[in-house]
C-alpha cells in the first residue's frame, strides 16, 4: 500500500492531501522521513509516525450528510475566523474532513467523513461523480443554455455542464462531472447571468433529502454500500 493511501485510509485527510505531508517530510516510516510518494508499506509491520504520532488504519469508518449553510468554509481552519464546516462536528472525537469543496457563498449537501479513499475517488474527475445543483440567477437565459451543454471557455478553462433544464422563472437545474472553482457561477457570468442562490441537491447516489441548513446526519447503511459502489468501491 502507497504511504499516501495509509494515511488517507487511516483517517488522517484525503489521499491528495497526505501526498503534500508526504513531501513536507513529516511521514517517518520505522523512523526514517519519507518523502517518495511512490513508498509502499506493510500497514501490519510497519511503523507509520505522522508528525510524530502513531498511525493505524482505523477499522470503522464515519460518514455524515450535512447541509452547508452560506457563508461556512470547508477549508479546516481560516485566518479571519470565519465559521468552518469543522465546527458542526466539534461532538465528533475524531477526524472528519468534507468529500470536496462547496463555495463558501454555496450552499447544500456536503459529505463529511474519515474515509481518505472514498474522498479521494468523490473527487477525483476519473469516476466522474455527479453532482446536481438547483440554482437561481438575475438575468436572461435563452438559448445560452444550449451553449453551456457543449461547453464554454472562460479564461484558461473550458467549462461545461453534463445536463441543465428550465425549472422555474429564473430558476435551473445544473448536473456536473467536473468541479472547477466556482464553476456554475462562472459559466452563467460568461454568458450575462449573476447566480443569486445556489444549492447542492445531490452528489452521486445520495442526495439532501429534508436536511435544513446547518443539520446532518450519519449515512445509512445502505446508502454507504451505493456511494462506495458508484466509485468503484463496492
Amino acid at each position: 500500500m502507497r504511504i499516501s493511501q495509509f494515511l488517507s485510509q487511516a483517517g488522517i485527510t484525503s489521499r491528495r492531501k497526505a501526498e503534500k505531508l508526504v513531501l513536507k517530510g513529516l511521514v517517518r516510516v520505522n523512523g526514517k522521513v519519507i518523502r517518495d510518494l511512490s513508498y509502499k508499506i506493510n500497514p501490519y509491520k510497519d511503523t507509520v509516525l505522522f508528525d510524530g504520532k502513531k498511525i493505524e488504519l482505523k477499522k470503522d469508518r464515519n460518514y455524515f450528510i450535512f447541509y452547508k449553510p452560506v457563508n461556512v468554509l470547508t477549508a479546516s481552519n481560516d485566518r479571519y475566523g470565519r465559521k468552518l464546516v469543522k465546527d458542526y462536528f466539534k461532538d465528533f472525537k475524531g477526524r472528519l474532513f468534507p468529500a470536496g469543496r462547496l463555495d463558501y457563498n454555496s450552499e447544500g449537501l456536503l459529505i463529511m467523513t474519515d474515509d481518505g479513499e472514498l474522498t479521494y475517488r468523490l473527487t477525483h474527475p476519473r469516476y466522474e461523480v455527479e453532482k446536481e445543483y438547483i440554482v437561481y440567477y438575475e438575468g436572461i437565459l435563452g438559448d445560452e443554455l444550449e451553449t453551456l451543454l457543449y461547453g464554454i471557455k472562460v479564461g484558461d478553462d473550458f467549462l461545461k455542464a453534463e445536463y441543465i433544464e428550465r425549472i422555474g422563472k429564473n430558476k435551473i437545474r445544473v448536473i456536473l462531472k467536473e468541479g472547477k472553482k466556482r464553476e456554475i457561477r462562472r459559466m452563467l457570468g460568461a454568458i450575462g447571468c449573476k447566480v443569486k442562490r445556489l444549492i447542492r441537491v445531490r452528489e452521486g447516489p445520495i442526495r439532501l433529502g429534508n436536511l435544513k441548513e446547518g443539520e446532518s446526519r450519519r449515512l445509512t447503511k445502505r446508502e454507504i454500500e451505493i456511494l462506495k459502489k458508484a466509485v468503484g468501491l463496492d
